[in-house]
């Protein structure tokens, strides 16, 4: 054969393999779907970047006897949820859902199309955005293994159950939300407040920490220990948020430009509400209100950010910053304690958030049809969370113990719950214990505990 015609064979070889391959896994491997793939991936690492920024707010936030503690139930709901998650919380959340109700397909999912992968590991990172949310409500006086049983329950039930509702229907049928016509682009709802409102139901099951709330006083304050760690980790929380909100594309697509400018201004005009929240409430401006007014504007405009103008997702923000302040102050009022501000700031703002981009719908706002879904939304969130929650944390309290002892709560979770200390060279001659500090130090030896 001559050179030129070998020349052209293996040209034309090369140019039809690549279609023989689509075709046998039934995937057009296009420039477009590659990009879409490094997007989402992208996103789904920004994603996950927000449980660092979790970890270092709710840490910060807590006092340092507690700060290990914080920081390991970050680590571990994120860990095992990822497991449950894929073994069986996709499939309920996104299998075939023709019921309108769950998932009935894709448990234990392995051989899958390549795109599914994608999704399901973004999907994943999402999972353990909402079991996380509890972790700061419930802090610095719940038992770590009862803390981790709800964790677990929420990614693999409580959570995909909601959101096959809302998001359902990836491998086929289409949840009872959706067909309605229910607005949540990313989860101001489904993830946000089905969080807010497992934590909301975990504290009332657990109880105010010790000295919160004293008989016929006013709340005592238990201020956090590291307002440094507060402010980088509410930055890191805002800087994933792009990829949270923007990643909801799936696609690497023109409107994300939109979406994210709109969560840019929602956060910034968030931490504005809240300075008006405080000035109105005449309380002073505190670090901790500023920065959880910039998650409120966040959460707020998660459900709507591609659907609203950027006018409007300003005052989404705004009215979310000042919901923050007086969501925290008629939760102290109540004298339910939540150490971090989560019920308001993913509850409330994440309630307000998907009202908010019914009522300012670009093409059409303000409708009043629109607007009952999003009520209809909204209230089936908080009956299936809150209820489902509050029968699992009181038969986890039954169970495995939800509640630290008193004397443990003292000392400090750090040391009874993991035998160590986030800050030994301060915390030596300050709130622990010596002798507990020297049994902890002390090499492993079995008669040393009779020395």
């Amino acid at each position: 054969m001559p050179r030129a015609a070998r020349l052209a064979v293996t040209m034309l070889a090369l140019l039809f393999l690549p279609a023989a391959g689509a075709a046998a896994d039934e995937i057009v491997y296009t420039p477009q779907a590659n990009a879409d793939t490094v997007w989402l991936m992208t996103a789904a690492a920004l994603v996950f970047l927000m449980q660092a920024g979790f970890a270092m707010l709710e840490s910060g936030m807590s006092r340092a006897k507690n700060s290990v503690n914080v920081l390991m139930k970050n680590i571990l709901d994120c860990c095992v949820g990822s497991i449950v998650f894929w073994a069986a919380g996709y499939g309920l959340m996104f299998g075939a859902n023709e019921s309108g109700l769950f998932g009935e397909s894709h448990f234990l999912p392995v051989f899958m199309e390549s795109w599914d992968y994608s999704f399901l590991l973004f999907q994943m990172m999402f999972a353990a955005t909402a079991a996380t949310i509890a972790s700061g409500a419930m802090a610095e006086r719940t038992r770590f293994t009862g803390y981790l049983v709800g964790a677990t329950l929420i990614t693999v039930f409580i959570y995909p159950v909601f959101g096959s509702w809302a998001w359902g229907g990836h491998h086929g049928g289409q949840g009872w939300l959706t067909k309605l016509g229910f607005i949540d682009f990313a989860g101001s709802t489904v993830v946000h407040s089905v969080g807010a409102w497992c934590a909301l139901a975990g504290a009332l099951v657990v109880g105010p920490r010790v000295g919160r709330f004293p008989r016929n006083q006013p709340p005592h304050a238990l201020p956090g220990h590291n307002l440094n760690l507060v402010a980088v980790g509410g930055f890191i929380l805002w800087f994933g948020w792009f990829g949270f909100n923007g990643g909801s594309t799936t696609s690497a697509s023109m409107n994300i430009g939109l979406i994210n400018l709109n969560t840019q201004l929602a956060a910034a005009a968030g931490a504005i509400g809240a300075m008006i929240g405080c000035r109105l409430a005449g309380k002073p401006l505190l670090l901790t209100m500023i920065i959880n007014g910039i998650l409120g504007g966040l959460v707020a405009i998660t459900a709507g950010c591609a659907t609203t103008t950027p006018d409007w997702a300003i005052v989404t923000g705004l009215a979310a910053g000042v919901l923050v302040v007086s969501g925290i102050a008629l939760l102290d009022r109540l004298r339910i304690d939540d150490v971090v501000g989560a019920v308001a700031v993913h509850g409330f703002c994440g309630a307000w958030g998907t009202l908010a981009a019914g009522l300012f719908f670009a093409e059409d706002p303000f409708n009043a049809a629109r607007v009952v879904v999003q009520l209809i939304g909204i209230g089936a969130c908080f009956l299936w969370t809150f209820i489902t929650a509050l029968i699992m944390y009181v038969l986890i309290a039954a169970i495995f113990g939800l509640r630290a002892d008193t004397l443990h709560e003292q000392r400090g979770l750090d040391i009874t719950e993991h035998a160590e200390i986030g800050y030994p060279e301060f915390s030596r001659h300050n709130a622990y214990d010596s002798d507990v500090l020297d049994r902890i130090s002390a090499p492993a030896n079995p008669d040393a505990s009779h020395r």
